[in-house]
């Protein structure tokens, strides 16, 4: 092994399509500077193979998750590895959400291989590649905080703010108050924007 393969960034792919699947591996392997360790991960399969691999960086599928929040237990279960998600036509609110539960960028999939490659380097040093126009109504604090991403995953549950407090030893309207801050934040005016398919809210 050489001094150059051994500081490369390791990266895992999972599972695409086979056009994108195979742009994205030529892509790494055209890159000194990335080794990919794994390649067509299905995601029955993935927690198996980041323990196995421990790559700095693994892109998925937005499309194969169940929900934004598998994110955050990728993330949590995985520490070393930084998740790059790339979807159809993600929308800010999507990427928002996904940032916010601790992907390191999330690109539409027709994003240039530069634009790609930046974004993998960016993640493999633990920063966040947030979207250019922001976090909708106000860009200045699209963040969540660490409770508002609690507040957030158990709202994609869709359990009532009630469940909610319960569930976060709170009370109703601290949950209140949360969920006014992530509907801000992600530019939405309700829980029904929120919960709503991104194809709903881009009519």
């Amino acid at each position: 092994m050489t001094s150059t393969t051994a500081a490369s960034i390791t990266v895992a792919l999972g599972s695409f399509d086979d056009l994108l699947a195979r742009g994205l591996r030529g892509l790494i392997e055209d890159d000194p500077s990335l080794e990919l360790v794994a390649g067509d991960i299905l995601p029955a399969r993935l927690a198996t193979v980041l323990r196995a691999h421990s790559p700095r960086v693994v892109i998925l599928d937005a499309a194969t998750l169940r929900s934004p929040a598998e994110v955050r237990g990728l993330v949590v279960r995985h520490p070393a590895t930084h998740v790059l998600l790339l979807a159809e036509e993600p929308s800010s609110i999507e990427c928002a959400q996904l940032l916010a539960f601790g992907a390191a960028a999330c690109l539409a999939k027709a994003t240039q291989v530069r634009d790609v490659l930046n974004a993998i380097h960016l993640a493999s040093r633990g920063l966040q590649l947030t979207p250019r126009e922001g976090y909708g109504a106000d860009p200045g604090s699209g963040l969540l905080t660490a409770r508002e991403t609690d507040v957030l995953e158990q709202l994609q549950r869709r359990r009532s703010n009630a469940q909610i407090a319960a569930h976060l030893h709170i009370s109703v309207e601290t949950v209140r108050t949360h969920a006014s801050h992530i509907y801000r934040k992600l530019g939405v005016a309700s829980r029904r924007d929120l919960l709503a398919p991104a194809t709903a809210r881009r009519r």
